[in-house]
């Protein structure tokens, strides 16, 4: 069982996906945010369970999993071959930053290249949903504060990260998430799962979890030295090597491209590149 948040005829909702459908739990809280916040995932699989689906998954708009998280919250330079690519020393730690809920979209929807810049790039990654709070929480405690696994689409603004990474990484509707949370039982390793980037069909970026230099459990410990994590906060994890400006020649999105961001047990997020709408 699967988890989406989504659009329908009244509105924004959320529920669950079986099969090519979906069973509508909008009646257990305002979003899927509040419901993890409310108790573990497994009671929102139980009314799941006896419920019949009341949409078809193909007629709804999906969202970003967590349309309404207070943190998205990224990891750079955390596989070692995109450090070395980067140009970057393994003995740097990983970097920490944030995007906000309005440069993402979901699954299906269009992602947009920014008319300011030539160098939009690509990033595939997988991204944890928090389920359950805490401060200092240590490693081996960590995977048992996760809700779920979901893909993540982190498209950078090269030449505007270089002066300004908030900027860079901040572009609306420049990235995106999903297409669904799913439980992290479902995910027994979250270290051993296969990722995979698709431009226009053609593999760009493929590696495994295992060649992250911090684990999920790990990053989960040291964010939560600074910061109190909460439900339905989304971490993404890094991104392996073959981006976009480490090649030769370079290579950048563009409006037209489909792109797709693959992991193991999770399922495929894809997107179109837009242009930028005229204001």
């Amino acid at each position: 069982m699967k988890f989406v948040s989504y659009e329908y005829t009244q509105g924004p909702s959320f529920g669950a996906v079986i099969g090519n459908d979906i069973v509508d739990l909008s009646d257990a809280g305002p979003s899927l945010r509040a419901v993890l916040a409310s108790g573990p995932l497994v009671n929102l699989q139980a009314v799941a369970a006896k419920r019949k689906p009341t949409v078809a998954l193909d007629h709804v708009v999906l969202l970003q999993v967590i349309p309404d998280a207070s943190r998205v919250i990224c990891v750079g330079r955390n596989y070692r071959d995109h450090v070395t690519e980067m140009g970057n020393t393994l003995s740097a730690p990983p970097t920490i930053f944030l995007r906000t809920t309005q440069s993402l979209v979901g699954h299906r929807q269009s992602i947009v290249c920014p008319s300011a810049s030539s160098q939009y790039d690509f990033e595939g990654e997988l991204a944890v949903v928090i389920g359950r709070g805490g401060r200092r929480i240590t490693p081996d405690r960590a995977l048992s504060h996760v809700a779920g696994y979901t893909c993540f689409f982190d498209g950078s603004v090269r030449d505007y990260q270089k002066h300004s990474f908030t900027a860079g990484k901040n572009f609306d509707s420049s990235g995106s998430c999903g297409p669904w949370l799913v439980p992290a039982a479902e995910v027994p390793d979250p270290q051993n799962l296969q990722l995979i980037t698709r431009l226009n069909g053609g593999i760009v970026q493929q590696a495994n979890t295992s060649e992250m230099m911090l684990t999920v459990a790990e990053i989960i410990a040291y964010i939560s030295i600074f910061t109190h994590l909460e439900p339905g906060d989304v971490i993404a994890t890094g991104t392996p090597s073959g981006v976009g400006t480490a090649r030769t020649p370079q290579l950048w999105l563009k409006p037209g491209d489909r792109i797709e961001v693959e992991v193991e047990r999770i399922g495929v997020l894809a997107n179109t590149v837009i242009s930028e709408p005229s204001v």
